[in-house]
């Protein structure tokens, strides 16, 4: 009897957590990026994140959803995936508008351009969005040709789950580059940390691909080595220059 009690107990908990997890793993991703959409509105300047973020969480979570179709993962994921991509859309639009406000007697640049010297560097939200499209076309053509190849399958998850854990790579490079942490979030890298901690857990309990687990690896070592990079500029900042400018373009998560 008491065996009964305490399975009708656990069971409802188990399937709570569960779902707690599951929204956890869906919506979690997209909280580091909500502090720094409300400094950069607040302060109408977006020179402390850089959009090349924005590019490598596109074209990771394109290529995840893509790999969903050759190999079936946690739906949790998939739909990661999706929200992820929205947000980036946002945070690109708001980025983009701020920095054209900014401008002053600049030449407009457009993705119809072709010029790989201003490549995610456009004048207009629409196109990057004709980029993102662009991009979703041919990789969902190419997928399509080659679905039925095992090697090609697993080859594109791998690229995926890669290409994700280089997100934090651009911010590292840009803050190595100007011995400066300045405009950055700390709340969205300890965010960062926290939130890819949780989804290596959760990869390594759910029993995702390989590919997944590995990379969640690397992405938090990557997540860790931004917070050293804070915690010693704070300690040891730069000394100003004269006429230093801090490019819009340079940051990256």
């Amino acid at each position: 009897m008491d065996a009964q009690g305490l399975d009708w107990l656990l069971v409802p908990l188990h399937q709570l957590v569960s779902w707690g997890a599951a929204g956890a793993m869906v919506f979690g991703g997209v909280v580091p990026y909500i502090p720094q959409y409300r400094d950069i509105r607040r302060t109408q300047n977006a020179e402390g994140f850089s959009t090349y973020v924005c590019l490598v969480l596109l074209v990771a979570n394109i290529l995840r959803i893509l790999f969903w179709f050759g190999r079936h993962f946690e739906s949790p994921l998939l739909w990661q995936s999706i929200v992820m991509i929205v947000t980036m859309l946002l945070m690109l639009k708001l980025c983009t508008e701020v920095r054209v406000a900014n401008e002053l007697n600049v030449k407009r640049r457009f993705f119809a351009d072709f010029d790989p010297h201003h490549f995610w560097h456009w004048s207009s939200f629409a196109d990057y969005l004709q980029c993102v499209l662009a991009f979703t076309g041919i990789a969902g053509y190419i997928t399509y040709l080659s679905i039925d190849s095992a090697l090609f399958v697993e080859t594109l998850g791998f690229l995926a789950v890669l290409t994700e854990a280089m997100l934090g790579v651009p911010q590292l490079y840009r803050n190595h580059r100007y011995q400066s942490t300045e405009g950055m979030s700390i709340k969205m890298v300890l965010m960062w940390t926290s939130g890819d901690t949780f989804k290596m857990a959760y990869f390594l309990l759910n029993g995702a691909p390989l590919q997944f687990s590995v990379c969640g690896l690397l992405q938090v070592m990557v997540d860790l080595a931004i917070l050293a990079q804070a915690y010693a500029f704070s300690r040891h900042p730069p000394k100003p220059t004269p006429h230093a400018v801090h490019s819009t373009s340079a940051k990256a998560l």
